[in-house]
């Protein structure tokens, strides 16, 4: 399992710009002129954790691999890009099979930079966004729904889907109503839920609303900022504030002045950091670790996981023919700084079938096949 992150939002918004800093590869054309990007960009990227170098740094390994985040960029999305208009339309399937929509807003004032409605109006901005997401997916509901309505004769035996019709002309209509489908009523029904899965539309996803601001605005207390954050806010979503052009120079910068370069504007965390950690909170995502002379790495699991399914993320044959797990604490293989001491100090667990997995668990399972 890997975080995945779909990024959209109106032309010229620094979603490109953002892409490049974020994936530290300048493989998405970032220019000042509406839908530069005509291809979706992918790019996978490391998970920042100082708990994998501080393992690493204890067990030497000849390998060390981070956890991964998948970033899709598309190109800009317009008004009536459901209908056709513009190109970011034809990418919209992309963004579908990620896990996670990062709605980039412009909150910025600059000349030189085209605004395709004219000026920075985030309000006006999300408002487009959020609608033709919606009508993309009543497109794709409406195509659904006229090969359902074949299956589900009257009087047929199809039961399935049957159940299907009537969940899917409920979240239609919900959709026509200008609704995302993450608030549906009922989405919890055992029909309507697996509907919605396999459908996988757009804007039943986790949304992370990120305010592009300038140098100035890092602190994300402007008026278009915060405009951005109430949005979140009232949607129950992730909010960020990100400085694309700042974090474009951090990419090419070396751990200890990235640090001092954040620093000096009074910011904690980069940008990819901010996002990463509110992607993995929307998802409810959590890692452990594995150590050993070979191989110190970073696994993604659900919270609430528990070690059997855990571990199939290694290989499924450890799901399979599970015994158990030998767990120990990131603090206390950190405190006592091997694996035979956290041993020898009582501080290691084994744990069955009904474990579940904790943020920060280093394991090592035990299997039979």
């Amino acid at each position: 399992m890997s975080l995945s992150i779909g990024i959209v939002g109106l032309p010229n918004v620094g979603k490109s710009t953002l892409f490049n800093a974020l994936t530290k590869a300048q493989n998405a054309q970032a220019a000042n002129y509406p839908f530069c990007t005509i291809e979706p960009n992918t790019a996978i990227v490391p998970v920042p954790d100082t708990r994998l170098a501080a393992l690493a740094e204890l067990v030497d390994p000849k390998v060390v691999t981070p956890a991964t985040v998948r970033f899709v960029d598309i190109a800009g999305l317009v008004k009536g890009a459901s209908r056709g208009e513009g190109l970011g339309n034809r990418f919209l399937a992309n963004v579908r099979e990620t896990g996670v929509i990062l709605h980039v807003v412009r909150a910025f004032a600059d000349d030189d930079v085209v605004h395709v409605h004219g000026g920075v109006d985030p309000v006006r901005d999300m408002e487009v966004i959020e609608t033709e997401l919606v009508l993309a997916d009543a497109q794709v509901l409406e195509a659904r729904i006229d090969r359902l309505r074949k299956q589900a004769k009257p009087g047929g035996r199809d039961k399935d889907a049957a159940e299907a019709l009537a969940s899917a002309e409920r979240l239609l209509e919900h959709l026509l109503g200008g609704n995302p489908a993450s608030t549906v009523s009922g989405a919890d029904e055992p029909a309507m839920a697996a509907f919605v899965a396999d459908v996988r539309p757009i804007t039943a996803k986790k949304v992370i609303y990120c305010a592009n601001v300038d140098e100035g605005g890092i602190d994300g207390q402007g008026p278009a900022a915060r405009a951005v954050a109430e949005r979140a806010a009232a949607r129950g979503a992730e909010f960020a504030v990100v400085c694309a052009r700042m974090e474009e120079e951090l990419a090419g910068l070396e751990e200890a002045e990235r640090r001092e370069f954040l620093s000096s504007y009074g910011v904690a965390e980069s940008g990819l950091d901010q996002v990463i950690a509110k992607g993995y909170r929307a998802l409810g995502l959590i890692s452990y670790f594995t150590a050993g002379p070979k191989e110190v790495r970073a696994w993604t699991v659900t919270r609430g996981s528990r070690a059997p399914k855990a571990a199939a993320e290694i290989h499924t044959d450890f799901e399979r023919g599970f015994i158990r797990a030998e767990v120990i604490s990131f603090e206390d293989y950190v405190r006592h700084g091997s694996e035979a001491k956290c041993r020898a100090a009582g501080v290691m667990r084994l744990e069955g079938k009904d474990y579940e997995v904790r943020d920060g668990d280093v394991i090592h399972f035990l299997f039979n096949v």
